[in-house]
Parts: structure tokens; sequence; C-alpha cells
């Protein structure tokens, strides 16, 4: 076999393994779509009751629309897998496909059918306002709402229809627990929610000082939301059609409501108005607000938590042990749980258990956010400023001392300006994360910078556009700490001063050798 026919049966050779590669390809990619259609990935937030909420057992998910999409899944021989996240991350999730579907409790609006499809309706709902008892004759409609606080979950309707009333002061949370909970706290006016979750909230909640009052403000409808274009529309609509034609809807229904379910739509009647056009440059306004904010927390709660630390360090190098035991645990407690957590403290637990034993204090946001940050900052500074006076040399101790200087003075004018300058880098990374940490307080509903965006995605649905930006804002706070930061650590450098004045003295020196 010469070489021109070697040539030519290598490149049939080649030819047909490509041709198997691209067929092996082909049928491994329709064969893992046809497993695709078979599992639906389905978003819920399950702090929704009773339409979705944690089981008894802790293990998985119930409630209303658990059952609905379970009994569509069955009906349609779809696999249901439910995976749970907020309600305001439930929209992005569908726009990146990072889930196949979501229900909880979405009302069908043309601002999300922007962004998202809708199946037909399955329940309709409305929205309802509740207020402590001892303010019932008070308010009855979002008339009488005008200048009032109130709290609201983020990207509802609720949210939405509040914030058009004039004058009023909008406090925005994750979730309709956390509003109710801020009215039963007494630090708003009332919550404007969908009535079925109120209701229920109220009946299972332990929260006897609330209640609905007046009719059903809006009639809505809730949708089960599909990214755009997703075939799996056309079967669901198939699936909750037969349901609806048959009794296993109402029997679904009548398991977590009384009565009998309303009739319900094709269309939903939201879907007539129209979307208001967003814009690039309308996210900068709120977003700068909101950084002003974030900017203001870091130094106040940095001044409180480098007093609080000075003098936990100070207590827990004293020859007084109890005092350093009570110092320990106070920096293990505050480092070994999340910020998060005490966060969540101090804002709803520390009011709710001294009004149980009859003290009426409650904190305002910013106090509450300037609290936890200082505490908990106050732990982390601690360790910092004891390993610095820690590390400077015991002999300079006790040359002072045999100079006659007190604890103070020595403190004052011997340790501590060396130990400032070691603890120079790793305050002003506590710093740098003080910054950065500012975002959890959006979790209260404090309106700082990243609090901002996650109420214009909740409108806008426009997640990556406004998260980079909330980002960017981000890294330019914390480069600007980092760089002054970087200037104070070479201000206070012994060596660089030595070397500067020496410097200009022998510039001095020789102008006036010139001169």
């Amino acid at each position: 076999m010469n070489e021109k026919n070697i040539k030519f049966w290598l490149k049939r050779l080649g030819l047909g393994l490509v041709g198997i590669l691209l067929i092996t390809a082909i049928n491994y990619y329709s064969t893992s779509s046809v497993k695709a259609q078979e599992v639906l990935r389905v978003g819920t937030e399950p702090a929704f009751p009773p339409f979705e909420m944690q089981a008894p057992d802790g293990k998985g998910f119930t409630g209303f629309d658990i059952d609905l999409f379970k009994a569509i899944g069955e009906e349609a021989g779809l696999e249901i897998q439910f995976q749970s996240m907020p309600f305001d991350g439930l929209i992005p999730a569908l726009q990146s496909q990072n889930i196949d579907a979501a229900i909880s409790g979405m009302t069908i609006t043309a601002e999300r059918v922007q962004t998202v499809d809708f199946a037909r309706p399955y329940f309709q709902s409305g929205l309802a306002i509740a207020v402590r008892k001892e303010s019932k004759n008070d308010i009855r409609g979002f008339d009488d709402l005008e200048n009032k606080k109130v709290a609201v979950a983020i990207g509802t309707t609720g949210a939405q229809e509040a914030a058009k009333i004039p004058g009023v002061e909008l406090s925005t949370f994750d979730n309709s627990a956390l509003a109710l909970q801020e009215l039963s706290n007494g630090k708003v006016d009332a919550v404007v929610n969908d009535a079925p979750v109120t209701l229920y909230a109220i009946k299972v909640g332990n929260l006897n000082n609330i209640e609905v009052v007046g009719e059903l403000l809006t009639e809505e409808y809730y949708g089960i939301a599909f990214p755009k274009g997703s075939p799996n529309v056309e079967i669901v609509n198939d699936a909750l059609d037969e349901l609806l034609k048959t009794d296993k809807y109402r029997a679904i229904y009548q398991k977590w409501f009384a009565g009998e379910p309303a009739k319900l739509p094709l269309v939903a009647p939201a879907l007539q108005g129209e979307a208001a056009a967003f814009s690039i440059a309308s996210m900068f306004p709120p977003l700068l607000n909101g950084a002003l904010i974030t900017i203001m927390l870091p130094p106040i709660s940095i001044f409180f938590a480098t007093s609080g630390g000075t003098l936990l360090a100070t207590a827990s190098i004293s020859d007084f042990k109890p005092l350093g035991w009570l110092t320990r645990i106070y920096v293990d407690f505050f480092r070994g749980t999340p910020l998060l957590v005490q966060i969540f403290m101090i804002y709803f637990g520390l009011p709710s258990l001294l009004q149980g034993i009859g003290l009426d204090i409650s904190f305002n946001r910013f106090s509450a956010a300037v609290t936890a940050l200082s505490l908990n900052s106050a732990a982390y500074l601690a360790e910092i400023i004891r390993g610095g006076i820690q590390s400077i040399d015991q002999g300079q101790w006790e040359a002072s001392q045999s100079m006659g200087m007190g604890w103070i003075q020595t403190m004052r004018h011997v340790i501590f300006p060396q130990a400032f300058r070691r603890m120079l880098p790793p305050l002003g990374n506590e710093f740098i994360t003080m910054i950065k940490d500012t975002s959890l307080v959006a979790i209260i509903g404090f309106e700082e910078l990243f609090r901002q965006g996650q109420l214009m995605v909740a409108t806008t649905y426009r997640a990556f556009e406004i998260y980079a930006a909330v980002a960017l804002i981000y890294l330019f706070l914390t480069f600007i700490a980092s760089r002054i930061f970087s200037w104070l650590e070479k201000r206070l450098n012994p060596v660089r001063r030595a070397s500067k004045k020496s410097s200009d003295r022998i510039a001095s020196t020789q102008e006036q050798v010139a001169g």
C-alpha cells in the first residue's frame, strides 16, 4: 500500500470517527433533554403559609401551592423537585434558568410578564390591611394609611400598592412573617399583604394583638411562572385545566381553605395594563442614596466598636481573672455566631422579649444596625488590640515603670503608639469588612445600598445590571477605604519618617552650602 492510499484511508477513518462522535453527542443531548422534560425544578419561598411552608417534620415543604404542583406533576407525568429561595430571587432565577418554574403565591402582573411567562391563574386572592387591635377603628382602608408607617414584603403587589399611598413611610422585609412581627412589636401602623396569608399567620403565629380590617382591597390572581418561551407552560396549563375540570383542585383547595374555590379566568385581568419602561439612568439616584447611608454606618459603628474593643482588650489582659473570663465569653459569642442572627436578635428578638415582660422598648432600624455592627466588630477589634498590645516587648513595660511611669502613662505614651502602628493593617481589614457587612442590615428593611438594589430588582427584574452597579459602588467604597489606611500606614511608619527627615536635612544643608 503506497503513501497515497494510506493518507486516503486515514482521512476516511478520521471522518468516520468524527461522524461517530457527532451521532453520540446528538443522542446524548437528546436523551438529556428528554430527562430534563421529565424533571421540573420548581422554586418556592417556604415562608408564605398556607401556600408554602416547611413541613412539620422538617423534611421538604407543604402547603396549598406544594400540593397543587405535586398534583400537576402527577397529571403531566413530571417529577417535581422543589428548591427553596427568597421571593425576590425567583424571577432572576427563572431568567438565568437555574429553575424551570416558580410557585410562591406570585401575582400575575403586567410588569412580571415582561420578563417571565405565566401559566393560567390558579388562585384568586386580594390585598388586605392588618393592624394592631387598638388601631382597628382608625384604619379601614388605603386612605387611612396616608402619612402612616406601613410594613410590606419586598417584591410583592402589597409593596407596590402601599408605595402609592401619599406620605407613607414604607418598611420592606424579605417575607410577610417579618412584616407582621414588625407590626406586632408596634414599630409600624399596618401591614399590607395578601389576605389568605395574613389571616393564616394571625391564626397560627401567636399574633393575638393583630387583626385584618375591611374587605379585600384588590382582586389578584396567582400564577405559576416560567422562563420566557418555556415549553412547560403548555404542559402545566393542560394539567391544571384537567385538575380544574375534576374535583381534584377543589379537594386540594378545601384541605387548606374554607368554602368553595373561586371561578378562575383563562387570562389574568392585570395583563391588560402596561408595564413601566426601565432605563439605566433611573437606577442611579436610589443607589446613590443607599450608598450615602452605607457610608454613614461604618464610621459611627467603628467608633463605638473601637471604644468597646479597647475596653475588652484591656479587660482581657488584666490580672483580675473573672474579668478576663467575661471578656472571653463575649468575644467567643460574637465571633462564633453569624452577624445576621445577631441583627435578628437585636431588632426582632429583644423588643419582643422585653415587651413580653412589660417593658415597651424597641430599636429603630438605624440604631439596631449600629448596635449590631458595633457589638460584633468590638469582639474582633478586642482581639486585634490585645494582640497589638501584647506584641510590644515586655522590656518596654519594665523600662517605663523604672522611670516612674504608671500603667496608664505607659500605655498612652509608650505601648499604644507602637501597638497602633502594628494594628493598622488588621484595623483596615475590619473597616473594609464592615462596609461590606452593612449589606446584611437589609434584612431588617434598612434601605442602604444593597437594599436599594433589592427594591429595584423587585420591581424592574433587571437583576444583572442593578447588582453589577451595586457591586461597583461597594468596590469603589472599599477601594477608597483601602487607600486611606495604606496612606496612614506609610504616614506612621517611623523608618519612613526618619528617612524623610534625614533627606530634608541633607537637602537643607546643600541649599545652605550652595547659597
